[in-house]
């Protein structure tokens, strides 16, 4: 695939990664003033276990598969701005709490996530390709 051609697809990509974070965000929860930022939690959880997932089966995707779908769509699902801009606005409300659960909480599960991914990735690629 050509550079222009394998850009226009990350691109695209990304697009269709933002419209799922977007559907699954409103599915999971209502984003108010109010609320705790579930829907984006559960979305940088489930995209860093599958771009674990995706790094782990490194050997057995192809590279541009690899980068449509972990640049492309993965970057787009996930959100660590969404993360940042939830947290300055639980803590001005001075819900602390809320604001270090979803901070650290996001943190320790993504990587949990992406650790996971990445194992089930690695064996599951040893036995693909074995």
């Amino acid at each position: 695939m050509s550079r222009p051609l394998l850009l226009l697809v990350v691109a695209l990509a990304g697009g269709a990664g933002a419209g799922l974070r977007y559907i699954i965000d409103r599915l999971i929860g209502t984003r108010g003033p109010g609320s705790f930022p579930l829907g984006i939690l559960v979305v940088n959880v489930t995209g860093s276990f599958a771009l674990g997932l995706l790094t782990g089966l490194g050997a057995v995707v192809a590279p541009e598969a690899a980068v449509v779908l972990g640049t492309g769509l993965l970057g787009g699902y996930t959100t660590f701005s969404a993360v940042s801009v939830d947290t300055v606005l639980l803590a001005e409300r001075r819900r602390w709490r809320d604001a270090a659960a979803n901070l650290i909480g996001t943190l320790a599960l993504a990587v949990a996530a992406a650790a996971a991914g990445v194992g089930i990735g690695l064996w599951a690629a040893g036995g693909l390709s074995g």
